[in-house]
């Protein structure tokens, strides 16, 4: 009797492990990987995106890079004189976890960045001011504003540490196919919650004060992404947290970032214009027709496509930014209407006109940087002195107070208002960009799955815009594009993820 039931165990034993060996997702053989992907844009998005699929693909696929402008996208800078400063993304925060990753594997360097002095000017005085003194920088708070900015913190921090679990779904390989998805699994209902509020909504029910959120806080928005409180919750604690202690920069541009990633990624850099995405059936060398995308691109005066399993793109699908027409799909893939930003990075090298922000004279004049409250007859956002993206071509320090200024505008400004700013100037540069979207609390945010095998990354700068935001998008589409691919839908749009992850420690 005893034999009988062992020798049924051991039967039993022997089926469930030959159907574990059909059926099991563990075991299963793993698909193919695709021949070729395509991204289309060569900024941090992008080049991100290339990393991370090279490192879930594996070194056989193709992957090819389209770009109309300079690897880097955004991340640009501004040469002048011979020296190169940040025009785009210039800051990074102590806590941007992919960006710290890609210094470190990529051999660059950090450049902690000076902290300097700040004051904000409403238009006919200095609000307030920085002192040297940390203790005299309290007591100032306080008397003008009780424990507010202490109460702001704390909120900041709030926001953070719930979106900090990202990096430890996207360390066990969970991805999102969608940005509300990815925000409810790291906050819930709250930190959703968040794109449907302004700000100025969201710190007024927290009892915040009028007078600390137009003279603080407003003038971090103007800097940071050139709107006012109206933007929403979540990107305005992302832009607070931009204000914070300990930022750094990449020691020679934050676009090494870009280019070493694109290097190490072993993508194939192309460099031209997308003009249309189509799906089409194709045959391959296994004889089975199959579903691909042609990508067609204008190179010079020519024009030429390429068919690609997967598509990712990293560009705004705004026609002033891409201009890519998607082609017989069906269902058709819904056009975006989100605009973005137009801000004016000019670059002046004079002597500051102390007298527009106070009546000390120049010497006597200590900021590093002046912000500026939302008073309409301002025609600057900012102005702060700043130094080339290379250490050593700092310049000695200044004996008769000329400073290479950077100044954020909405518009162009003229001679006569930089003549308003600066008792005498060397020279004045300029950069219009369409910098982020102009936003605004939103029902819903783009999908990130366009199609079977077609994504966007961009979705993600609707909640925030930020270098690591791009980076974040960049690593979720290639562990989506992968699981889809591989057809893993347990590791997708996964709940309850913060406590799984806590017990498996």
């Amino acid at each position: 009797m005893g034999r009988t039931i062992a020798e049924l165990v051991s039967s039993l034993l022997g089926l469930w492990l030959l159907l574990c060996s059909w059926g099991c997702p563990g075991s299963a053989e793993p698909r193919a990987p695709p021949d070729k992907i395509a991204i289309i844009g060569a900024g941090i998005g992008g080049t991100s995106a290339a990393y991370y699929l090279r490192q879930k693909f594996g070194n056989d696929v193709k992957i090819d890079l389209f770009e109309r402008g300079e690897v880097g996208g955004r991340l640009a800078t501004m040469t002048v004189e011979g020296q190169e400063y940040e025009a785009g993304g210039s800051v990074i925060h102590p806590l941007n976890l992919h960006m710290k990753r890609f210094v470190k594997d990529l051999g660059l360097s950090a450049v902690k960045v000076s902290g300097g002095l700040m004051g904000v000017y409403d238009g006919e005085k200095l609000v307030f001011e920085e002192s040297p003194w940390f203790i005299v920088n309290m007591i100032k708070l306080v008397w003008y504003y009780g424990f507010q900015f202490l109460r702001m913190h704390m909120w900041v921090e709030d926001v953070l540490d719930k979106f900090m679990r990202i990096y430890r779904y996207q360390s066990h390989d969970y991805a999102f196919s969608s940005v509300e998805k990815l925000l409810h699994a790291l906050g819930g209902d709250d930190l959703l919650g968040m794109l449907n509020r302004t700000l100025l909504e969201t710190l007024e029910k927290a009892g915040f004060s009028e007078k600390f959120l137009n003279e603080i806080v407003t003038p971090v928005m103007r800097v940071n992404y050139g709107q006012n409180m109206s933007i929403g919750s979540f990107v305005g604690a992302v832009s607070l947290a931009g204000a914070e202690s300990g930022l750094w920069s990449v020691e020679g541009g934050n676009k090494l970032v870009c280019s070493g990633l694109l290097q190490a990624s072993r993508g194939n850099l192309i460099s031209g214009s997308v003009m249309y995405i189509e799906e089409k059936t194709r045959t391959k060398q296994t004889g089975n027709p199959t579903k691909m995308y042609e990508v067609v691109y204008q190179a010079g005066s020519e024009t030429h496509s390429d068919f690609y399993d997967i598509v990712l793109v990293a560009t705004p699908l705004n026609r002033k930014m891409s201009n890519i027409t998607f082609l017989n799909f069906d269902p058709p893939i819904k056009e975006f209407h989100q605009y973005y930003q137009h801000i004016v990075t000019t670059l002046v090298k004079g002597q500051l006109n102390t007298t527009m922000f106070t009546s000390r004279a120049l010497d006597k004049f200590d900021l590093t940087a002046v912000l500026t409250t939302d008073n309409p007859d301002l025609f600057i956002n900012s102005i702060g002195i700043v130094s080339p993206v290379r250490e050593k071509d700092n310049p000695e320090p200044s004996i008769d107070g000329t400073h290479v200024w950077k100044i954020f505008s909405q518009d162009t400004l003229t001679k006569e208002q930089i003549l308003k700013l600066f008792l005498s100037y060397d020279y004045a540069v300029k950069n219009p960009w369409l910098a982020y979207p102009q936003y605004k609390p939103t029902e819903k945010c783009p999908s990130i799955i366009l199609h079977d095998r077609l994504y966007y990354l961009n979705g993600m700068e609707y909640a925030a815009s930020a270098m690591e935001m791009s980076a974040i998008a960049a690593h979720n589409a290639a562990l989506l594009a992968y699981h889809r691919w591989n057809g893993h839908t347990d590791m997708i749009d996964q709940e309850g993820l913060y406590e799984k992850l806590k017990t498996e420690l």
